[in-house]
């Protein structure tokens, strides 16, 4: 297996070689990049690799833009010390997120599951399905981290009731009534939150928890009554009734 490195940080590049190799050791490591600008003109000639892995913030800038400017169909394992950044490396050709410090464990389990991608894109009759269901298997959260004067506070999932875009930011929204300002986008938590989480429209994310009753909002809408108090009515368009439903059902 030829893997290619992308990291900044000559010590941590050295140490996932080695971890690459304790967990593989037929790998070979055929190159080790240290920023955008050298990855670019790498990928400008012939290049023969199996797998990359890649840090995401780089010194002059950030890997996302080395996998949009050469197009390549080498997939590639983010391995970084944020986990904001996820939802855009599985819109590259990201199978699999890792958050430093990485271990033989995670390396090896990234690994596997690029074996076992390469093995579903065989010709098989439920190839199709399977691939899809391990791409799907992205990293999730249990907590968001806010910012609230100078700290920095995790809030578990089961605590949070709501989030929802406010003036072109987003608001995080506790069952005892706090709030939040958050960095993160709606889009990525919605993907990386559990499936205890609802999306409304598009300015809202609702916590099934948080949901006393539903009732009808005009002719074509649905109001979310919520547990706690809230001065926004929260609505869901009539054709999203049925996913609605199945949704507080635990469908």
């Amino acid at each position: 297996m030829k893997i290619i490195i992308i990291e900044d940080e000559k010590l941590t590049a050295e140490d996932l070689a080695e971890t690459i190799q304790r967990s593989e050791p037929g790998a070979e490591i055929v190159a080790t990049l240290s920023s955008v600008k050298e990855a670019l003109n790498y990928f400008n000639g012939p290049v023969e690799a199996d797998l990359i892995f890649s840090d995401i913030q780089l010194g002059d800038g950030l890997s996302f833009e080395i996998f949009r400017e050469r197009k390549s169909e080498i997939p590639v394992i983010f391995c970084t010390a944020y986990d904001e950044y996820a939802l855009n490396a599985f819109k590259t050709n990201g199978i699999d997120y890792i958050l430093k410090p990485f271990s033989v464990h995670t390396i090896r389990t990234a690994l596997d599951k690029y074996k076992n991608l390469k093995k579903m894109l065989a010709p098989s009759p439920n190839n199709l399905e399977a691939l899809l269901y391990a791409l799907d298997q992205r990293p999730r959260i249990t907590s968001v981290l806010v910012h609230y004067k100078d700290q920095i506070i995790p809030v578990s999932e089961k605590d949070i009731a709501l989030i929802c875009i406010r003036n072109e930011t987003i608001l995080l929204k506790t069952f005892d009534e706090k709030s939040y300002f958050i960095t993160r986008t709606l889009d990525d938590l919605e993907s990386r939150l559990g499936s205890g989480f609802f999306r409304a429209n598009r300015q809202y994310l609702v916590n099934r928890s948080a949901i006393r009753s539903i009732e009808n909002y005009g002719a074509r809408k649905l109001a979310l009554i919520l547990s706690i108090p809230h001065e926004e009515t929260i609505t869901v368009s009539k054709e999203k009734h049925t996913p609605l439903m199945n949704w507080l059902e635990g469908k």
